[in-house]
């Protein structure tokens, strides 16, 4: 696996009932997947000598990441090593307008957009449409709110152009609220469907998951459950793909971002799902028959644990676990620093309010911000 991050980590334990022998590709042996992974090679992904000698003995390589340049990934295939994703499905997780362009070839309801070059394109967009404000994103590299601006006028869209790479303008959706729709799929063409979840956001990053989305009608989420599967397909992606959407005011819903790896909207599944994001993940680049993605209870709420005033946050297990026995506390082994996701809580149980609370107490408490 490339990428020692969280997602490795998990994938990693997901890994263990089955056996699964691990070799991992890390940027240090700080970073969270190396420290409980036992083959750890450290390099620069960056570098193409360096995935080379890495994936010697390796039957198959998956990410936690999508930053491995393309054409390493061409490399790497030509060499007869497994990719999954392959190079061809990832891209359209590396590049917003690539993944854009795509999407509309197959017919995927998007947000208006188009590449632009300068402020003065910026407002052309905006001319075209409703006006300011619209969104722009870097069409590489951005993440968790990064490489993302909000812009009311051409005199605040001059940052993004700054960094030197290629811009995409989006119209500003009105939309109620955030969905995604994961699924999973196997060489073979064996896909699963994650129920939808609802995903709300606090400054552009993750906070709360609810498993599946509140007052989601049937048909809606039948509907985002075969875009995410069409999408798939089309893109023949393996593995896992995160497609996060939006639900807008008149009832629809658009494509926003793709995630081809086991995602934050995903981690739910680790205790409310009878086979979780990691484990089907596993399955399906080693083309294993895939598990069944159903709830195991009637909701399950996942809460990020962000970094705050406490360093040491293994204090506060005593008052979380005392208060809420169901809790699962899933940890990454990072250094606290505010606002880094240092982990997620998952709570479970028939009652949603019940099941939001006990989550957002818990991932408070963990934080600092709750303090009885």
């Amino acid at each position: 696996m490339v990428g020692g991050g969280q997602l490795a980590r998990m994938t990693h334990e997901a890994g263990i009932p089955l056996g699964i022998r691990f070799k991992l590709l890390s940027d240090t042996p700080q970073d969270s997947a190396a420290q409980v992974v036992s083959d750890v090679v450290i390099g620069d992904y960056r570098d193409l000598d360096t995935l080379r000698d890495f994936a010697c003995g390796c039957d198959v390589i998956t990410f936690d990441h999508e930053h491995v340049p393309f054409e390493h990934l061409r490399a790497l295939e030509a060499d007869g090593i497994p990719i999954r994703p392959g190079p061809d499905a990832l891209v359209h997780a590396q590049d917003k307008g690539v993944m854009r362009a795509r999407l509309r070839e197959i017919g995927v309801p998007c947000p208006r957009h188009r590449i632009v070059a300068d402020p003065a394109d910026v407002s052309a967009f905006a001319q075209e449409g409703d006006g300011f404000p619209v969104i722009l994103k870097t069409v590489r590299g951005g993440y968790d709110g990064k490489g993302v601006w909000f812009v009311r006028g051409e005199d605040e869209a001059a940052e993004p152009f700054r960094a030197g790479v290629p811009v995409l303008a989006e119209e500003k959706v009105d939309f109620s609220r955030e969905l995604a729709a994961n699924v999973v799929r196997s060489p073979h063409g064996q896909a699963v469907a994650y129920p939808v979840v609802e995903s709300r956001q606090v400054d552009g990053v993750c906070d709360t998951v609810i498993a599946p989305a509140p007052e989601l009608s049937e048909e809606l989420s039948g509907q985002a459950q075969e875009l995410a599967l069409r999408i798939a397909d089309a893109l023949d992606v393996v593995g896992h793909l995160a497609v996060e959407l939006f639900e807008t005011a008149d009832g629809r819903i658009l494509v926003n971002e793709l995630a081809m790896r086991p995602h934050n909207s995903g981690h739910w599944s680790q205790d409310g799902a009878v086979t979780s994001q990691f484990a089907n993940h596993v399955r399906a680049v080693l083309d294993l028959p895939l598990g069944d993605p159903r709830p195991r209870a009637a909701w399950t709420v996942m809460c990020n644990v962000l970094g705050g005033d406490y360093p040491d946050m293994y204090q506060a297990y005593l008052h979380c676990m005392a208060r809420d026995p169901q809790l699962k506390i899933h940890m990454y082994g990072k250094d606290v620093k505010p606002g880094r996701k240092v982990g997620h809580v998952n709570t479970y149980g028939d009652d949603l309010a019940d099941v939001l609370e006990r989550a957002r107490h818990a991932a408070g408490y963990l934080r600092g911000t709750i303090t009885e």
